[in-house]
């Protein structure tokens, strides 16, 4: 099928995607200003918490694959923030719990976002701070078009704000009743937040010095000491129905940082694919290319039932290795190599049969077989669960508007500097705004689990088990790409999707983002209150009735989505002779590619 609703943007001088037109158009303003991708990409980010504070926040989580234009390789930029020192399973049982809340002040762990972005600003960024903060500044103070899901968000949950977050009803509904969608919205609390933070940053003399200022203001000054005495008395209704006081303090920021490391990768049909690590879901799309090599995928119609079919029980086999084995590495031993490793991938490969499978299979790892059993046994347990509102589950426009998601940000630059970052977290829905800051914490603890020996259960200082997840690639002739896209779970499904259509196919960026996609719910999910949907399947009916029929018949439990609503990829590209190539999903109706 080849097909797209709008052109693939084609350039030298710089690309930028993202999951809304606003940030997009501003990623170009600052590489016209002599701005490098990195600067671009943090601008983006920032102006993202303005104009999608349901999807994102700078409380929240980022991490990004960065790709400097003489390198060989990209590098991790971990923003995922950690637990906090009182963050153990023994407290959190004792509050009655045995899941972790999907929103309120438990839910929290450190905010990893504003240090990722900075860190990365600090190293490789070439404008001053305030160029960067500018444009998010000027929504935040003079107000932007408020989206259509945004109002929705916050008009389903204002009599919940009114009763128990007055913080966020003041924030979110300023003049009493919800914001009407296109309406111009204002946040001048946030906007004050950074003005103060570039004076302070600003009585330093010099570029990284002022960034250095930024980040021990955020970490260690008044924003910090905002977190920490509100987290002091807070005591809040959280998705468990219960009002619950957090353990979060000023001492868990003083002590974080946002950190480098090096990616996971595999080669795939000449390609080399590069993933962040296991403290990601990430890797289940390196496990799927290698469960995929030699199967005869690229063979399929990637329209049709058997691509489908293959496609989806492969990424049930990833997954579920993903809730057995994916975790800190720094705080357990994780068996990357072997999930990794060919003869372990032909093992799984085996499984794939031609009717549809209804079990949740972690492989079986010497010496790790105690959390595969636990996998298996959490996927069909049942949990209590309560009342409360804002559970954390990503979803897409089918499903609730009450509920988070994530962002996603592509750009090149015209020297070949690329970025691909997926900020998420701090969503106005997940917690209660910080008074004074005009920004909610994050609610990603709720991905660890409450079980003690297992990879990602709760510990102080551990990294939960994130689903978000930027990818970049580079194809045998040279050309490197940088993709993603928002969806929790559903990540690196569509992400692989994508990937497939480009390798096996001869599709350029948007006529692959705009092809038919799909997704299972069989996985366990990562979000409160971590529900699986055995033999679940949705997709979108452009694939037509025979292909939706065929899966039928093979045992999937289908579900036709409404037109145009599944993924929200986004992606760049840059070719060896220095052709820019960028793409962004029509799907809900505010992602754009801009370049030139």
């Amino acid at each position: 099928m080849r097909f797209t609703t709008r052109p693939e943007i084609k350039g030298t001088f710089g690309v930028c995607a993202s999951t809304h037109w606003i940030a997009s158009a501003v990623g170009m303003k600052l590489l016209e200003q002599g701005g490098s991708a990195f600067d671009a990409a943090a601008a983006m980010g920032f102006v993202l918490h303005v104009v999608e504070p349901h999807l994102n926040g700078p409380l929240g989580d980022m991490p990004a694959l960065i790709r400097l234009a003489g390198d060989a390789a990209p590098t991790v930029v971990c923003g995922q923030g950690v637990a906090p020192a009182g963050a153990t399973i023994e407290h959190y049982r004792a509050e009655g719990l045995d899941l972790i809340p999907g929103s309120g002040l438990l839910a929290t762990v450190g905010p990893g976002a504003f240090d990722a972005w900075m860190l990365m600003l600090r190293d490789h960024g070439r404008l001053p701070l305030r160029e960067v903060l500018a444009p998010a500044i000027y929504y935040a103070r003079h107000g932007h078009p408020v989206l259509p899901r945004v109002a929705g968000t916050i008009a389903g949950l204002a009599e919940f704000f009114r009763e128990e977050w007055p913080t966020s009803f003041e924030t979110w509904l300023p003049n009493g009743s919800a914001p009407a969608a296109g309406e111009l919205f204002r946040n001048p609390t946030l906007a004050d937040t950074w003005d103060r933070l570039l004076a302070e940053a600003e009585a330093t003399t010099g570029r990284e010095a002022q960034i250095e200022t930024a980040r021990r203001t955020f970490r260690e000054g008044f924003i910090a000491e905002a977190i920490d005495s509100w987290m002091r008395d807070a005591c809040v209704m959280d998705a468990a129905g219960g009002r619950r006081k957090g353990v979060l303090t000023g001492q868990d920021l003083a002590t974080w940082e946002a950190t480098y490391e090096k990616p996971l990768d595999v080669d795939y049909e000449g390609w080399r694919v590069w993933k962040c690590g296991v403290w990601t879901q990430g890797p289940t799309l390196l496990q799927s290319l290698r469960i995929l090599e030699g199967s005869g995928i690229g063979a399929m119609d990637p329209t049709g039932a058997a691509f489908v079919h293959h496609v989806v029980e492969t990424m049930k086999l990833s997954y579920a290795d993903r809730e057995a084995y994916y975790g800190d590495p720094l705080h357990s031993d994780i068996p990357t190599a072997s999930l990794l490793a060919r003869d372990y991938a032909e093992g799984r490969r085996d499984l794939i049969g031609p009717t549809c499978s209804q079990a949740q299979r972690p492989g079986r790892i010497d010496g790790y077989e105690q959390w595969a059993d636990a996998a298996a046994a959490r996927a069909s347990a049942s949990h209590a669960t309560g009342p409360g509102v804002g559970a954390g589950e990503p979803t897409m426009a089918h499903l609730t508007e009450r509920r988070g998601d994530t962002v996603h940000i592509d750009v090149i630059d015209q020297w070949g500097n690329a970025v691909s970052a997926t900020p998420s977290g701090g969503w106005l829905q997940s917690s209660p705004v910080v008074p004074g800051l005009g920004m909610p914490l994050n609610s990603r603890a709720q991905m660890f689990w409450l079980e003690e020996g297992l990879p990602s259960a709760l510990a102080p200082g551990r990294r939960p088990r994130t689903t978000l997840s930027p990818s970049m690639a580079e194809a045998p002739d040279g050309t490197r790409h940088a993709f993603g896209t928002p969806g929790g779970d559903q990540q690196d499904q569509w992400q692989l999707i994508l990937l497939l259509r480009l390798v096996h196919g001869d599709l350029n960026l948007q006529e692959a983002i705009d092809a038919p996609l799909f997704h299972t719910g069989h996985v366990q999910s990562s979000f409160y209150p971590r529900t699986a949907r055995p033999g679940h399947l949705m997709l979108e009916p452009a694939f037509g009735k025979a292909v939706i029929d065929d899966l039928t018949a093979r045992g999937h439990d289908v579900e036709v989505a409404e037109p145009w609503t599944v993924g929200r990829l986004t992606a760049a590209s840059r070719a060896s002779d220095g052709v820019l190539s960028a793409a962004a999903t029509p799907r809900m109706m505010q992602a754009y590619a801009i370049g030139r």
